[in-house]
């Protein structure tokens, strides 16, 4: 979107080059409080129609149906992004002349306040911390609103979106969301509820993406893409802990939970593979590489966690250990009906296939 760019706007850029703290015109239509995810009382416009989304809030935008707002973002190099950022490889047309004004990737939060001045923005939204979103505020005179970086299908998320929404009137969106990932999860819980425990397969959610792609070792634990379809994740017990995270383990762990399914993120299975020619012995030694039940699915996390590739790859899961309870549900359309709700690409699973970040059986003792 392009927007013209007050007087006051360059001399704001100039007073905050100073060092100066920023005064901003009160909008004409007026100014409402919200309650940000920090507790922070925040001023709004009235009407908003520029923003600029930071941290997670990209995808959220996204989601939100809110692209054509965006007038700066913070994010990887256009260029660099693949189907794994879902939300980002669907808007990359869209914000091809959209500055990228700052970075947040692994821990290393850098803003630019005099980019962000340029851009026109009626308000900024990020998920930083309470000290970060004041300064920023301070720099730059802009309505600062922080919100969750927000948990897989959490209630974190679920309120960052309301929040969004809110400021910039999409509130039925967001509510549509919400409602649309509980009628899945109330989906994928009638068709494994009644499975007997006794009847429930074991797995290991490895290969795990979190600061980086990992091998076999990689797992996560209180996976919610598992625990979905009320799969028996053998991490989890050993854990204990009762939080959704990621870590590396020791490779002989896993021969002792030895799971029957074994699910590898698509990014993790070229350093399984350079691991088995290493240690072939290795693999032999575990039940779901002996009976060719290792899988892999899309990775979920590229940039925070995508929503979308995670509920498909409930769905994924379910039907891989529960082939019987989903043999009414056509995996590639609910595919393509959870894509074409984010994303609006309901042909995506197409996208991740020619990256070769696919939904099947892996050979780990293959070339890729």
């Amino acid at each position: 979107m392009k927007r013209l760019i007050p007087l006051l706007i360059i001399l704001a850029l100039v007073l905050s080059a100073c060092g100066t703290e920023v005064a901003r015109p009160t909008d004409a239509a007026g100014t409402r409080t919200v309650t940000d995810s920090l507790g922070r009382e925040v001023a709004v416009p009235e009407s908003v129609d520029g923003i600029v989304v930071l941290g997670n809030t990209p995808r959220m935008a996204a989601y939100l149906g809110l692209t054509e707002m965006v007038v700066g973002y913070s994010g990887m190099d256009a260029d660099s992004v693949t189907p794994l950022t879902a939300y980002a490889y669907v808007t990359a047309d869209d914000w091809a002349d959209v500055p990228v004004v700052g970075t947040d990737s692994r821990g290393n939060t850098s803003y630019n306040s005099e980019e962000i001045i340029l851009s026109g923005a009626d308000v900024i939204f990020c998920t930083a911390t309470s000290d970060v979103a004041d300064q920023l505020q301070r720099e730059t005179g802009i309505p600062v609103v922080a919100v969750s970086q927000g948990t897989l299908f959490g209630e974190d998320f679920e309120q960052s979106l309301s929040i969004m929404a809110e400021v910039c009137g999409v509130s039925e969106r967001a509510q549509a969301i919400s409602d649309y990932v509980d009628a899945c999860f109330a989906e994928l819980a009638d068709l494994t509820g009644d499975i007997p425990e006794s009847e429930r397969r074991t797995v290991l959610s490895a290969a795990a993406t979190f600061r980086g792609t990992h091998g076999i070792e990689g797992i996560r634990v209180y996976d919610p893409v598992m625990l979905s379809v009320n799969a028996l994740n053998l991490a989890d017990e050993a854990d204990g802990g009762g939080e959704y995270t990621s870590y590396t383990v020791d490779k002989e762990q896993i021969v002792v939970w030895d799971p029957e399914y074994i699910f590898l993120d698509s990014g993790g299975v070229p350093l399984v593979r350079q691991d088995y020619a290493e240690h072939p012995a290795y693999y032999a030694e575990l039940d779901a590489f002996q009976n060719g039940r290792i899988y892999q699915y899309p990775s979920s996390t590229s940039y925070y966690d995508n929503m979308e590739i995670s509920l498909a790859n409930c769905y994924y899961v379910g039907s891989v250990l529960y082939p019987e309870a989903f043999a009414d549900v056509d995996f590639e359309a609910k595919a393509s009906e959870i894509f074409d709700f984010f994303l609006g690409e309901p042909d995506y699973l197409a996208e991740l296939e020619a990256y070769g970040a696919f939904y099947g059986a892996v050979d780990v003792s293959a070339d890729a």
